[in-house]
């Protein structure tokens, strides 16, 4: 069978080769090597190879078994068949590496989105919030009574925050508090107890709860529980 140059042509050449190598050179190696190929009028069976088998004693062997002009036609398009094979590996590798980087890009953006779903907004704004801390501790400082109270509320304010960046539900700051794995939130106390004292002063009128040393001492609680989780520095 001679070569087509087309591509169909080709690609029926190789086909056609390898049904003569699967169908007519490996039974007939088997046949020979085994010595079970029955004997003709006048040729008695042929034995069993037992000795080990010579390069060129191989390629003779592939001569004498082949069809008439397969050997040949193999030598003549061989580097037909070779291109043909090298030009469809390289296809197949192509399109296993794009698939492995498709692969690679795909859950590279499913991990990104993954994260971002599980932190707020204020978890990636760490530059704000801490400006906002340093708000609150500038009002906690300062001798007005009136400012002492929107400080511990707006601290009790990123209490609850905090409890949503670290995924802790619940329709209230104590909800959420009570939630808590107690091994991974080494200052749950001291939230619970900065909690109470904003609900105190908002819930009670008794001027005697807040003094300039009972509110730093407050926001002393806040600051170590935010620090604990690195929410502010």
């Amino acid at each position: 069978m001679n070569p087509d140059p087309t591509v169909g042509g080709s690609l029926a050449w190789a086909f056609w080769f390898l049904g003569e190598i699967a169908f007519k050179w490996v039974p007939g190696a088997v046949v020979s090597v085994t010595g079970t190929a029955p004997a003709s009028a006048g040729v008695p069976a042929p034995t069993a190879i037992m000795a080990p088998v010579s390069a060129p004693q191989a390629v003779d062997y592939l001569q004498t078994a082949s069809a008439p002009g397969a050997y040949d036609t193999l030598f003549q398009a061989c580097s037909t068949f070779v291109a043909f094979s090298v030009l469809f590996s390289l296809g197949m590798a192509a399109i296993i590496i794009y698939c492995c980087i498709r692969m690679f890009q795909i859950r590279q953006t499913e991990r990104r989105r993954f994260a971002a779903l599980q932190h707020t907004v204020t978890a990636h704004d760490v530059p704000k919030t801490q400006l906002r801390w340093s708000r609150i501790l500038e009002e906690a400082a300062s001798d007005n009574e009136r400012t002492w109270r929107l400080a511990i509320l707006e601290a009790d304010i990123m209490l609850n925050e905090l409890l949503d960046v670290l995924g802790y539900k619940g329709e209230t700051i104590a909800d959420k508090l009570r939630g808590v794995d107690r091994a991974n939130f080494n200052t749950v106390d001291l939230a619970w107890e900065a909690h109470r004292f904003r609900n105190q002063i908002a819930h009670e009128a008794n001027p005697q709860l807040l003094n300039a040393r009972e509110v730093r001492r407050v926001m002393g609680l806040y600051e170590r529980v935010f620090k604990e989780f690195r929410f502010v520095e």
